[in-house]
């Protein structure tokens, strides 16, 4: 198992945030987590990374420890290290040296890795379809071309978890395509990839797996393959749910 998070939650002062989020990936799933800005899709990816300190619950990956014990029990040293080892991650917008060129934020990054070369820098670039650009300053570069670069930055180590928030904010239709079969080639190549969207078809044409969530809960868990054969598209899907948690349904 690549990913697993046992009750996950984490609440803010406002009560806001995730509750009770029990996930799991193995190699070569695609879960996109479905649902409006407000409903716990970041928390939740910024948790399993260690960004944020869970207020419960657990989070593993790759049978390494992130947090236990309700976030007050984060693994440290090495453990901490080998969870984290093998996860690229863009989570909301992603940070860039403005000053500096798309090849050199890479070259940066590749410091942290010992097994990333000038050879696989030129490889994501390539796959970002940012070669052109690689010499041009970030600050210069449009949401787009910045998005590109922050997905080359989370391929970078040839991550066995890749956990992309919204990857397609900022993308034309062309760019959107290439999000997803960036997203399918690294889940043929054995790579878990947790996904985040407000976009239910954009979900629907990548995911093997959707966790619809709402109001910080995962109302429902399903495989691809058995949402539409359940309802004509993910969308239908989605709010059939959203209308059932609406009316008192319990979440799954």
């Amino acid at each position: 198992m690549v990913l697993q998070t046992i009750g996950l939650t984490k609440l803010y002062k406002n009560n806001r945030g995730a509750r009770d989020v029990s996930l799991a990936l193995m190699p070569g799933d695609i879960l996109g987590l479905l649902g409006p800005n407000g409903s716990g899709k970041t928390t939740v990816m910024k948790s399993c990374v260690g960004l944020l300190r869970p207020t419960g619950g657990g989070v593993a990956i790759e049978g390494h420890t992130v947090w236990s014990g309700g976030g007050s029990g984060r693994s440290a040293g090495k453990e901490y290290e080998d969870a984290l080892r093998g996860v690229g991650a863009l989570i909301e917008a992603p940070s860039l040296f403005d000053r500096m060129t798309a090849r050199q934020n890479l070259r940066l990054a590749a410091a942290y890795y010992p097994d990333v070369t000038e050879e696989r820098i030129g490889e994501v670039l390539d796959i970002v379809e940012m070669t052109p650009y690689a010499d041009e300053k970030a600050g210069g570069y449009s949401l787009g071309m910045r998005q590109r670069l922050g997905l080359a930055l989370a391929l970078l180590n040839r991550p066995r978890l890749l956990v992309l928030d919204e990857p397609a904010n900022g993308l034309d239709i062309e760019g959107m395509v290439a999000i997803r079969d960036i997203v399918k080639a690294a889940a043929a190549g054995g790579a878990a990839v947790l996904i985040s969207s407000h976009l239910a078809h954009e979900i629907e044409l990548c995911a093997t797996h959707v966790g619809i969530m709402y109001d910080g809960a995962v109302l429902s868990l399903s495989s691809m393959e058995d949402i539409l054969a359940a309802s004509p598209s993910l969308e239908e899907f989605f709010l059939a749910e959203l209308a059932r948690y609406r009316k008192g349904g319990a979440a799954a």
